[in-house]
């Protein structure tokens, strides 16, 4: 089996540091030989992260939230055409084992609060105090901060292994 390592964040209001980060996330889940899946779109995090990985030789899932291929990002290896609009956010949620946050925006929160409810591994980068205290504070043990790639791939490795996922 595949680890399959969520990452989301914002599309288009994505900041330019949470799409660097993003970047270096994927390739950094590409090197480990994990698969990076987002929600597919050309824009931001998800667009970044897929970069990331497609760039160092990963697989990409992209789960996208039309029936069409508008706004696909071509770094997603492998396109999911829902025609679910954010509904699809489920979907991101459920598929992946680990989820990693960088930045935040409306979808991005939904996407946190189905992973909250579905008792998924949540880890968040490059948040503010605020934002990850509200979210620490709704889900408890399962959310977690982190500032660097390093200390992510770590995060995910422990807990990968601790939970006997593979």
């Amino acid at each position: 089996m595949k680890i399959i390592i969520g990452v989301m964040g914002p599309g288009e209001t994505a900041r330019p540091e949470d799409n660097e980060l993003a970047y270096e996330l994927g390739t950094a889940i590409a090197r480990q030989g994990w698969v990076v899946l987002t929600g597919g779109r050309k824009f931001g995090v998800m667009e970044a992260a897929m970069k990331g990985a497609d760039d160092n030789k990963g697989l990409t899932i992209g789960i996208l939230p039309g029936a069409t291929g508008e706004e696909v990002s071509r770094h997603a290896q492998i396109r999911i055409y829902t025609d679910m609009g954010s509904a699809r956010n489920n979907i991101n949620v459920l598929t992946s084992h680990v989820l990693v946050v960088i930045g935040m925006a409306a979808g991005t929160l939904s996407e946190v609060a189905l992973a909250i409810k579905a008792n998924q591994k949540i880890i968040l980068m490059n948040q503010s105090e605020e934002t990850a205290q509200y979210i620490k504070k709704l889900g408890s043990y399962r959310v977690i901060t982190s500032d660097t790639v390093e200390d992510t791939i770590h995060v995910i490795r422990d807990y990968i292994t601790v939970h006997s996922i593979a």
